[in-house]
């Protein structure tokens, strides 16, 4: 008995009925936010290019003239310098506060739900909040309260002779920005290794117990090895955020500004869309790089 098979055309239509009858339901889910997602991103992306490629001063099209000017600017590869070191400085301590606060509360204790909420607590402030009260409140020149500690006119003893003016020198003021960066997001580099610790079994501490393994051995061979995944997620994800960041350089640290308060300089003090632009796809371009230099690391 000789079993007819079925022609090319008809065997991808039925390959596409399993298919969709395995997963309909997921795509018919998820296809209209990627559509969403993707048509918002090319329509973005598109404009960009465009007018990143138009000298708003000469009239001309296309021309790599903001691409140049950029390139050759000092302003430029200062604030590149300090975003780089906002970057490397910034990624890793949001993983260590988030790794500390995650080890904590992954313990059981009595109040374990209330210290959580604590913990959750900055993640719930607006960030330009964050930044207005520690830039204005908290770090002010001269009579902010962390001044009137340091002079003596609270409660601890006198510590220097005259108000420290924060915003002096770019260490000082970006190191602010970046303290109060760190503090406001932590909570989310918190909840992701917190996920990562959770599903760790306890089956393997108990083995490691029973052969003599310290605590140390047990974080460096079991929890640290388990835990590269979401290590992985919190380095990528928040080195994209660092990257990108505006609002705490903007109101903390405005006269040593990093590449997103440049782009913001480009566009409304200089009134110069165009180069404003060109530099977005610059830190595009430099944000896809460093992203997958980390993935290649890890």
């Amino acid at each position: 008995m000789i079993v007819e098979q079925p022609s090319g055309t008809q065997g991808i239509v039925d390959a596409a009925k399993t298919f969709w009858a395995k997963h309909g339901f997921s795509v018919s889910l998820l296809l209209p936010a990627f559509i969403y997602t993707a048509f918002f991103t090319i329509i973005i992306v598109f404009s960009l290019i465009q007018l990143s490629l138009t000298d708003i001063t000469a009239d001309a099209f296309p021309t790599l003239s903001n691409y140049t000017t950029i390139l050759r600017s000092q302003d430029f590869w200062d604030a590149f310098t300090r975003t780089l070191v906002f970057v490397l400085v910034g990624t890793p301590l949001q993983l260590i506060a988030g790794f500390v606060l995650a080890l904590i509360i992954n313990r059981e204790f009595s109040g374990r739900g209330l210290v959580r909420s604590v913990f959750l607590l900055p993640i719930a402030i607006p960030a330009i909040v964050t930044a207005v009260i520690a830039a204005f409140m908290l770090f002010n020149y001269p009579f902010g309260h962390v001044n009137d500690l340091l002079l003596g006119k609270l409660f601890l003893p006198q510590m220097v002779d005259q108000p420290v003016n924060w915003y002096a020198s770019p260490t000082l003021a970006l190191g602010l920005a970046l303290f109060t960066k760190v503090w406001r997001d932590m909570p989310i580099s918190m909840l992701i290794l917190l996920a990562g610790l959770q599903s760790i079994g306890n089956d393997q501490y108990e083995a490691a117990d029973t052969m003599g393994a310290s605590s140390v051995q047990q974080f460096s061979f079991i929890t640290i090895p388990l835990m590269v995944p979401a290590i992985s997620t919190v380095l990528i994800l928040r080195s994209i955020e660092v990257w990108k960041e505006f609002i705490f350089p903007f109101i903390i640290a405005p006269t040593f500004p990093i590449l997103g308060v440049l782009i913001d300089y480009f566009y409304h003090e200089q009134r110069n869309p165009a180069k404003a632009s060109a530099l977005a796809l610059i830190l595009l371009v430099l944000i896809a790089g460093f992203t997958w230099l980390v993935s290649v690391l890890l």
